[in-house]
């Protein structure tokens, strides 16, 4: 669990997801590896047209690369380019990751399709946390940001430290509805509140379990509105 892997296909929604998967990298002093997946969608082909689609390939990856070193001259910074489907490939780097990030493609406008997504499915199924980052764009950097909130009233063991982590890391208090008198003995270092807040949150926590895959964190895939965590509960 050596490396954070971001999921990058060159758009505005990945360039978003690259932010978020810098500031992991750099918060937990961590090698950062950009990931891109192409695969020839039209069947049989030339070897010769296959070369062109992985050379355009090779650039955008080339891109995400640079982009991170270029932004944050303290993390390394590795590549991973793979020929066949972008989950699959994620799914399977995440066994090796502690965290892995995609971007959104506006999952809130086709939401019988979140789970069949590289987000969804990604989230659904890969071996350590996931952090979904929703909508194109530079992430932005409120001068006042929200709490990390915890989902769900009664959350799994893995989702609180998840959560007690990703605040401590960033020096943000954690809201949550449960019963966190236990927690906060075991993290001092973190404030807590009561309530969800929800509409102020900078990333909202919550888990899945192996048998129903993504089940209520699919609502929040749609519908939040700040990056989500998907942590497999323990």
């Amino acid at each position: 669990m050596n490396h954070i892997v971001l999921g990058y296909d060159g758009s505005d929604f990945s360039m978003q997801a690259l932010d978020w998967a810098l500031d992991e990298a750099e918060l937990r002093k961590l090698t950062l590896t950009v990931a891109h997946a192409w695969q020839w969608p039209y069947g049989e082909a030339e070897e010769e047209a296959k070369a062109h689609l992985r050379k355009a390939a090779e650039h955008v990856l080339w891109h995400g690369a640079d982009c991170a070193r270029s932004t944050s001259a303290g993390v390394r910074v590795e590549t991973d380019l793979y020929e066949g489907p972008a989950a699959e490939r994620l799914v399977e780097l995440s066994s090796t990751a502690e965290l892995v990030v995609v971007g959104s493609r506006g999952l809130s406008v086709l939401p019988r399709a979140v789970v069949g997504s590289v987000a969804g499915y990604v989230a659904a199924h890969a071996d350590c946390p996931v952090i979904v980052v929703r909508g194109p764009g530079p992430l932005p950097a409120p001068t006042d940001p929200g709490p990390i909130v915890v989902a769900g009233k009664e959350p799994d063991t893995a989702v609180l430290e998840f959560a007690f982590g990703e605040a401590a890391l960033r020096r943000l208090p954690l809201a949550s509805t449960a019963d966190l008198t236990e927690w906060v003995t075991r993290h001092p270092e973190v404030r807590t509140q009561a309530g969800d807040a929800v509409d102020r949150a900078t990333l909202m926590v919550i888990g899945r379990t192996r048998a129903t895959r993504l089940g209520p964190a699919n609502y929040l895939l749609q519908h939040a509105p700040c990056p989500v965590a998907v942590v497999s509960e323990s």
